[in-house]
């Protein structure tokens, strides 16, 4: 081989290799992109109190500053019963207030194609999950009945199961397969699941007061990983029952006039509070794409744990900052 031909054979490796290594390169940052994508939020849904049956009544009552607490509701349980201003009355709560939904007994059974005996056995969040996850894909121009088969994930904040406790109280031989099914805890987002014919990420979490945040960190993140191709995140809480109001009494982690006074001298506890919410999830490329109505983009989330700190339930001040710090690194947000 003479020497031009030498040259030519090392230059056209040379070019290869950077070829091969401009590649991998693109390819890492391809990778890198997709780790980052920002989420957008393309529909949304809820029920909160005060009449907030949507989100636009829901930003009516925020904007006009209506007080949604009010007394235990007639109907949920006797509440001179369980009162007592003294927190150290055994079997007593020390408020009567809370935030409470309207018409939780109220459902369509034959809508979502289940019985009305099935009906009747359904904890009444498994039913408020449907009603408003529907709504949700409705307002984000989803059409419920062609996500059947596709790489649709469900991720779901769900806590309290007041109404397992109610409906069987003690009492064997009133389980059967319908209450058996509607009360156990984590069927509520595979009954969603099935209703729509969900085959993407069907989780249900439970990290207590945090749920629905846990839960929307893990959808954005299975859909940067391709899980998932659209998402609805949400989670649900109904008060059926006057027991966690005694037991966080006993903590005294509630206010006795049930409003929450978080930063403000006043703080006495918080309100326990109903309601449900849920939003439907998209890469934001593929929102672009396909024209959707972008209401708001999740650039950066970030998730940890307190650990130890001076109690069980008292949060911790350098956890908390370092989990801010790096939801804003993964967003690329400056912290001003």
């Amino acid at each position: 081989m003479g020497q031009d031909e030498e040259r030519q054979a090392i230059v056209k490796r040379a070019y290869l290799e950077i070829r091969q290594l401009r590649g991998q390169v693109e390819a890492e940052q391809e990778r890198a992109r997709a780790r980052n994508e920002p989420i957008a939020i393309v529909g949304m849904s809820c029920r909160f109190p005060g009449g907030s049956s949507d989100p636009e009544s829901y930003w009516r009552l925020l904007r006009d500053g209506v007080d949604a607490v009010s007394e235990v509701p007639p109907g949920r349980w006797d509440t001179d019963a369980v009162y007592d201003p003294d927190p150290e009355a055994l079997g007593k709560t020390y408020t009567r207030s809370g935030a409470f939904l309207r018409d939780i007994d109220l459902f369509d059974p034959l809508f979502f194609d289940i019985s009305p005996r099935e009906a009747r056995g359904m904890d009444p969040q498994q039913r408020l999950l449907l009603e408003v996850s529907w709504e949700a894909l409705e307002r984000a121009g989803q059409a419920p009945e062609k996500l059947r088969g596709s790489r649709t994930g469900a991720f779901i904040g769900y806590g309290f199961d007041d109404f397992g406790r109610l409906i069987h109280s003690g009492d064997r031989q009133c389980i059967d397969a319908y209450n058996s099914l509607g009360t156990v805890r984590p069927m509520a987002a595979g009954r969603l699941a099935y209703l729509l014919g969900l085959q993407g990420p069907v989780l249900q979490i439970e990290t207590s007061c945090s749920s629905s945040l846990a839960a929307a960190h893990l959808a954005c993140q299975s859909l940067r990983e391709k899980e998932c191709d659209l998402a609805l995140v949400g989670a649900v809480n109904l008060m059926l029952a006057p027991e966690p109001f005694i037991a966080l009494s006993k903590v005294r982690a509630l206010a006795p006039d049930g409003r929450c006074k978080a930063f403000d001298a006043r703080a006495d506890g918080y309100g326990r509070a109903e309601g449900c919410g849920v939003v439907v999830l998209k890469r934001l490329s593929d929102a672009l794409a396909t024209g959707d109505h972008i209401l708001a983009v999740v650039r950066g989330s970030a998730i940890n744990h307190d650990g130890r700190s001076n109690g069980l339930t008292a949060p911790s001040g350098p956890a908390q900052e370092q989990v801010i710090r790096t939801a804003l690194q993964r967003a690329g947000v400056a912290p001003h």
